[in-house]
């Protein structure tokens, strides 16, 4: 597995670099629209240094995209059947969770991702991690606290909430089990 965590690490790093790029940008530039460090990013886009989710979804929101689209932009590979053990998975060094890409890349406008939160973790996204699209929580397995904005809600297994507009949120695990979801993510048409 740290093969391909290597490795899909590799291509999110110069993913990075391509969606700055490709917008005209200077690591100093990114930096101040994602509010991180112009040294962090040149580490991240270097290869020397792995994102954390935290880090991940300031850098997308800066390229006003999701985190998921950022990281499906990296990771996805050509056709319409994505076996089990070709789905890209990535696992976040700080917090551990591991993020499994479970649709295979199509026309359609729907990702399927698949978390395993370990237990007692603690992921902030913030609102720009969010472009727009409507996204829905499908509980597989354990307990999610998801809190959005002001809400909190409390989900148990076989629980689906659907999200609202883009907000500050966090993604809790407070028991002492993983726990499994799925993010089920209509993108916005492109036309």
């Amino acid at each position: 597995m740290n093969t391909i965590s290597d490795n899909i690490n590799q291509r999110i790093s110069a993913r990075i670099r391509v969606e700055r790029e490709s917008r005209g940008w200077s690591l100093s530039e990114l930096a101040e629209r994602a509010g991180v460090s112009r040294a962090m990013i040149h580490k991240i886009e270097r290869g020397d240094s792995n994102p954390t989710a935290a880090l991940l979804a300031r850098l997308s929101g800066a390229f006003g995209i999701s985190m998921s689209t950022l990281i499906a932009r990296a990771e996805m590979q050509e056709g319409k059947l994505l076996r089990h053990a070709d789905q890209p998975v990535w696992r976040d060094p700080q917090s551990h969770y591991l993020r499994r890409h479970v649709s295979p890349r199509s026309d359609l406008p729907i990702d399927l991702v698949q978390i395993e939160l370990p237990a007692g973790s603690d992921i902030p996204m913030p609102a720009s991690a969010y472009a727009p699209a409507r996204q829905l929580i499908w509980l597989q397995e354990g307990e999610l606290v998801f809190v959005e904005g002001d809400t909190r809600h409390e989900m148990r297994a076989g629980d689906c909430l659907e999200l609202g507009p883009p907000n500050d949120c966090r993604f809790i695990n407070e028991s002492d089990a993983p726990c499994r979801y799925l993010v089920v993510r209509l993108n916005p048409s492109s036309s």
